[in-house]
């Protein structure tokens, strides 16, 4: 049974961190190129950032380059995204997807998605 199990979310001050862990069973995950979107309230969904394989490389939307960083264990079947300066427009619940392909995915278009986690950004 493929699961993918966000933790990590939160309430958290404007300019402060939040690091997001995803958790893969029931597939070969070093096989599966990996991926980070979000979704406000009234917003469609989002891409945030994808990791390939390897974890060697790595692409970001531009709302986080800089501020944000995907990145990978496979001994330990984790996807993690490291979250600096956060900001209230970074609100939303924050997902973690899967894709058997190679390279790197920036569209929806992944074969497994988790259940979300909230991320608040608020003073």
């Amino acid at each position: 049974q493929v699961q993918l199990v966000e933790s990590g979310g939160g309430l958290v001050q404007p300019g402060g961190s939040l690091r997001l862990s995803c958790a893969a069973s029931g597939f070969t995950f070093n096989t599966y190129v990996m991926g980070w979107f979000r979704q406000a309230p009234g917003k469609e969904r989002e891409f945030v950032a994808t990791i390939n394989r390897s974890g060697g490389r790595t692409f970001y939307a531009d709302s986080v380059k800089g501020r944000f960083t995907i990145s990978r264990d496979n001994a330990k079947n984790t996807v993690y995204l490291q979250m600096n300066s956060l900001k209230p427009e970074d609100t939303a619940v924050y997902y973690c997807a899967g894709r058997n392909t190679i390279g790197l995915v920036t569209t929806p278009n992944y074969d497994y998605w988790g259940q979300g986690t909230q991320v608040t950004v608020s003073s």
